[in-house]
């Protein structure tokens, strides 16, 4: 299984940089990968940036929304790349359009490479119960494709939040829930391990483990404190080291 998941946050040249290098890797000698644009609204739009931001990949990156026969384009496309958006949006048009079940096959049975960021790295878990998003739309279901067996916490962040109203105006202190909180919500009817990816932090398969590259990341555990691991690090499939 070759699988790629990621974060976001890669406003700098230096993640971007690592981004290109990974996706270059990750889908080494394919010719033409799909893209599922469905997290956001402007589909042509956004698969137009993201062919520009893959420049000379050496891959060919096509919109799914182009293809006449979706189901047909994912048996015949060499990668999978879902991008990042809006979760719920984009959980409902894989429903919609039947997508959820072929996706996951060709990932674990046929072992087409696949990657994602943001809501692409939360929908690769057994669920998208640990998105960040508003919910702006209905979903048919929370179930997504359970590529890996934990779930993901895009953006995740350490404490409390601390804001400038102005540029160069003093922090203060919102008092608002923190990231570990919320996942904890998560865990007082699931038992399911979440780990919450910093900002330009990615999880690479390598055969059964993850390994963890850019930037930390926090696995936390029902009823347990978080355990923050440091880029290099390799996580078992119940996000214990390997």
């Amino acid at each position: 299984m070759r699988v790629l998941l990621g974060s976001g946050g890669i406003g700098i040249d230096e993640r971007r940089t690592l981004y290109q290098e990974l996706m270059t890797e990750n889908f080494l000698e394919c010719e033409r990968v799909i893209f599922v644009p469905f997290a956001s609204h402007d589909y042509d739009g956004y698969t137009k940036r993201m062919q520009e931001f893959a420049g000379q990949a050496g891959y060919e990156l096509v919109g799914l929304h182009e293809c006449q026969d979706p189901l047909a384009a994912i048996e015949a496309m060499d990668g999978i790349y879902v991008g990042g958006g809006n979760t719920w949006l984009l959980v409902r048009a894989l429903h919609d359009r039947g997508l959820i079940e072929p996706i996951r096959e060709a990932v674990l049975q046929r072992g087409v490479p696949y990657a994602g960021v943001s809501a692409g790295a939360n929908v690769a878990c057994p669920s998208m119960q640990t998105t960040n998003d508003m919910a702006i739309t209905m979903v048919p279901s929370f179930e997504t494709f359970g590529i890996v067996p934990f779930q993901i916490n895009p953006h995740y962040y350490p404490g409390g939040i601390w804001y400038r109203e102005t540029e160069d105006g003093e922090f203060q202190q919102h008092f608002g829930e923190t990231r570990a909180r919320r996942v904890s919500e998560f865990h007082e009817t699931n038992n399911t391990p979440v780990i919450g990816l910093y900002e330009g932090s990615f999880l690479r398969c390598t055969e059964d483990n993850f390994e963890l590259i850019g930037n930390k990341a926090a696995v936390l555990r029902k009823g347990e404190e978080p355990v923050t691991h440091e880029p290099g690090v390799f996580l078992r499939g119940d996000l214990t080291a390997a």
